[in-house]
């Protein structure tokens, strides 16, 4: 086939095709118009640049269609050519991305819309999911907020900055009760909890499971928790490999016990092995840190209930 021919199959079959008729769903949730996720059990895919690009985050794995064919089926080139042929004439079922307000380009830049909104405090909507549904302590919440890494987010949510090397606000995480993003525009470095210079690096995939696990150690002063905001990109790369490098540190593996917690944790302990930094593999009990917290919480409440002195019997006649 002609170098013109499979460039212009390319422009007739989005990524999302392929993936659709491989099993994956769209997770809205999780999803932006410049960068929507797909979902295959553990698998998981990024398709980018209008439907024409993609990248595995749990992997090296990145291109076009073909190479996403080759990549979900393990096929060669002149086979995935062969079936993008196949599906000219279909389209995705997520033709056009709705997303309200979410889809308009922002007005205001990321550390300009970051500065905007205001610092969480005690008894506000973000506070309260933080500290009754995630069970988050008061000495965890305060200690981020004094870092400069936590912002009221619309609804009751809450935003968890990323920042690079030089501590600018690159984007955030966004978590709620009916929410899961991550800011329009923004770029994943790392959430950083902690004193900078600690040298145990603790690293999570979600910036609540960072506090949690921070909650759970009693904010270790050795330790700084981080979060890769569930993705690897070069920054993030990059930036664990500035951390790991410096004498004496010691990089863990903090990630969720499932499937994809353990493909982070692989890579983690890969570079630290090629950073010549001490590596270890740290598992919550449960599939992350803060249901660990919450279990936590929720033993220790029963067991101070316990300790409550009985009332008193009625006195009989």
């Amino acid at each position: 086939m002609e170098k013109a021919d499979l460039e212009e199959l390319k422009k007739k079959v989005p990524c999302a095709v392929v993936l659709e008729r491989k099993g994956f769903t769209l997770d809205v949730k999780e999803s932006t118009r410049k960068a929507m996720k797909y979902r295959r059990e553990a698998a998981i895919i990024i398709v980018i640049h209008d439907g024409k690009g993609w990248f595995d985050p749990r992997s090296d794995g990145k291109g076009d269609v073909f190479r996403l064919v080759e990549h979900v089926e393990g096929v060669p080139f002149v086979e995935a050519m062969n079936e993008v042929a196949g599906l000219v004439e279909f389209v995705p079922a997520e033709k056009v991305w709705d997303r309200g307000s979410r889809d308009r380009e922002p007005d205001l830049s990321v550390p300009e819309r970051w500065r905007a909104r205001r610092k969480p405090w005690r008894g506000s909507a973000t506070w309260r999911y933080l500290n009754d549904a995630r069970h988050l302590h008061e000495t965890v919440l305060r200690a981020t907020i004094a870092a400069g890494m936590l912002r009221e987010g619309p609804h009751g949510s809450m935003w968890a900055a990323h920042v690079d090397s030089a501590g600018v606000i690159t984007g955030w995480e966004e978590r709620g009760p009916d929410w899961r993003g991550f800011a329009t525009g923004g770029a994943k470095v790392l959430f950083r909890l902690g004193r900078p210079e600690a040298p145990r690096l603790c690293v999570t995939e979600a910036a609540i499971d960072a506090m949690s696990l921070a909650a759970l150690e009693g904010l270790s002063l050795d330790t700084l928790y981080l979060s890769t905001g569930g993705g690897w990109s070069p920054a993030t790369d990059a930036a664990i490999r500035a951390l790991a490098v410096r004498p004496g540190g010691q990089l863990v593996a903090a990630t969720d016990n499932n499937k994809q917690g353990d493909v982070y944790a692989g890579r983690l302990l890969t570079l630290a092995e090629e950073a010549g930094c001490p590596g270890e593999r740290l598992r919550p009990v449960a599939d992350d840190w803060n249901t660990d917290l919450k279990a936590m919480e929720e033993a220790r409440g029963k067991e101070e209930r316990g300790r409550l002195p009985h009332a008193r019997r009625p006195r009989q006649g």
